[in-house]
């Protein structure tokens, strides 16, 4: 799941400042590192009123991509209104990278502006009020009560000046600053709870309806948790990468998928070894959880279409959702895994870059399975390790105290304790043991592939942190000839070290520390360098062309037209 240190990655090295919005051909050129890569799957054995209801689906998610762009920037829908008007080959290449990185700043350039007149990215998004410095909103909040000042912080209010401008803020649910896109979103998922034959699905669709026009999301997401359906869909306000002054505020996002049976039940075994990890983790025991929230349901997806937060620069392959605290405590945490979109990652992005980045020895090692399995207890790992904590003799969380840095960090921790995770399943005979051969190189791969997504995004910071400090305890290595090899013996005492630095970090709260990680290790140093420069060739990420959504949408639009 998106802070300062910049740095240029070879995935952006031939494009600077002045030449950025200079031709067509420079935004082609910067278009094409996203591979336009159909997504889709087989919906044979769906029964049609689970069709139709993924029709209706389909448009209420094509809805969020405009709310999300109203979210990231108040001039988002305006400029994007004017590059559709421009049918010359430079207004049709800006419209289209307006299009992948949802708004006019390229996500893999360092968020620089590549549109004529768009300012830099605001770090506040469209969440806070125009002109408000950072500080005053935080001065504001902290004179607040308990009750006004959790309102003032919850993931659906926006804050805004006060009608009579004088200074003064105000809170705004979500529910009323978007109510027209809610309106419209809800209807549809109304519409598709009629279509559908399954209970569950349908419970869900009419509850998370209410909640866009109550702004109460509890219930409609214990609801979402508990889905047995073939159609697994996601639509609401979920991440906070885009709220870089508090990580406070959650971007709409939609993933529109279906079931893939047979690859969920071989991984519903993780879900029962979470409370085990959570017992062995490398931190001080009185850390540990004693007794996690209830298993953590594990689904196999394939993407049918996404929007919003869900569909912008860099594809998601995997999520773990809710982020409510009270959510995660009681009943855990559900972690989808797009498969078809790891899939196309690993096989037009992953495997080319091995070939460029790892020694011989490694590069064979690199496989579709430890990739996958690794995604997966990224996603698990979230939910292991400290969320509430105390700090200064008051009950906190973690994501509160360590604030702009906690999605990096929290990102590193993912990251590095499914390594940990993942090791200790193999030693204990859950997993085989060949899969000790294949999880470091293709970890390391990995870590180049995320690296060119740019140190503004949270997942590189947290890459980045892992890499330096892998390379710095042994657990990495740098050949004479460039490349980067695993060294297998250190390279297991140093992911658990970083395991349990991390972890002790959040668990204490230290922003400080987390700030000072970031600052020594979120930097790309001249040998990554080198191999990001010679990565050029190798697209950085897909574009997906949803095309079962197509049909589905194609062949609905006929019939219509026959009626």
């Amino acid at each position: 799941m998106h802070l300062p240190l910049l740095v240029a990655l070879a995935a952006c090295s031939h494009v600077t400042g002045a030449n950025m919005v200079s031709s067509a051909a420079d935004l082609d050129k910067m278009s094409a590192r996203f591979a336009p890569t159909e997504i889709g799957a087989d919906l044979s054995w769906l029964p049609a009123s689970e069709r139709a209801a993924l029709v209706k689906l389909i448009q209420a998610a094509k809805l969020i991509d405009g709310l999300f762009l109203r979210q990231r920037w108040s001039g988002s829908e305006a400029l994007l209104l004017e590059l559709a008007k421009d049918a010359s080959p430079l207004g049709k290449a800006r419209l289209h990278y307006f299009v992948i990185n949802k708004g006019p700043w390229s996500a893999l350039d360092r968020e620089m502006p590549f549109i004529p007149g768009a300012p830099p990215r605001p770090a506040a998004a469209n969440f806070y009020p125009p002109g408000a410095s950072k500080s005053a909103v935080e001065k504001w909040t902290q004179s607040l009560d308990e009750p006004q000042r959790k309102l003032a912080m919850s993931f659906y209010t926006v804050i805004r000046w006060s009608p009579e401008r004088t200074g003064k803020f105000q809170i705004v649910p979500y529910s009323q600053e978007y109510q027209p896109e809610l309106a419209s979103i809800g209807s549809l998922l109304k519409e598709a709870a009629v279509l559908t034959a399954d209970d569950a699905l349908r419970k869900f669709l009419n509850q998370r309806a209410e909640a866009f026009a109550s702004n109460d999301y509890y219930q409609s997401d214990l609801a979402w948790m508990q889905l047995t359906s073939a159609i697994e869909p996601t639509l609401g306000p979920y991440e906070v990468y885009q709220d870089e002054w508090f990580n406070a505020k959650a971007a709409f996002e939609a993933f529109v998928t279906v079931r893939d049976e047979a690859e969920t039940a071989k991984l519903a075994k993780f879900g029962e070894q979470l409370q085990d990890i959570e017992n062995h983790l490398p931190i001080d025991a009185q850390l540990r959880n004693r007794k996690l929230g209830a298993m953590s349901p594990i689904r196999v997806v394939n993407s049918i279409f996404s929007a919003g937060d869900g569909n912008h620069a860099v594809q998601t392959a995997a999520y773990n959702l809710p982020n409510d605290e009270r959510i995660t405590h009681e009943q855990g945490a559900k972690r989808v895994m797009l498969k078809n979109v790891q899939e196309a990652k690993f096989k037009i992005v992953l495997l080319p870059i091995a070939k460029v980045a790892l020694d011989p020895k490694d590069q064979k090692q690199v496989a579709f399975d430890a990739f996958f399995t690794h995604i997966l207890m990224h996603e698990l790992m979230h939910g292991l390790g400290p969320h509430v904590i105390s700090a200064a003799g008051r009950a906190t969380t973690v994501r509160e105290e360590l604030k702009e840095t906690y999605s990096a960090i929290e990102e590193a921790k993912a990251d590095i304790s499914g390594l940990f995770a993942l090791q200790y399943l193999i030693d204990k005979g859950v997993l085989p043991k060949s899969m000790e051969s294949t999880l470091y190189p293709t970890f390391l791969a990995s870590c180049f592939r995320s690296l060119r997504f740019g140190l503004t995004e949270a997942h590189a910071k947290g890459i980045a942190l892992q890499l330096n400090y892998l390379l710095d305890q042994g657990g990495f290595g740098v050949s004479g000839g460039g490349t980067f090899f695993v060294n297998d013996s250190k390279v297991k005492s140093a992911v658990t070290a970083l395991t349990g630095e991390l972890m002790t970090l959040q668990a204490h709260g230290d922003h400080s520390r987390a700030v000072q990680m970031l600052a020594s290790l979120s930097v790309v140093r001249p040998p990554v360098q080198k191999v990001l420069d010679r990565l050029t060739q190798v697209p950085v990420d897909i574009e997906p062309k949803f095309t079962t959504a197509e049909a589905l949408l194609g062949a609905q639009s006929g019939a219509s037209q026959a009626r």
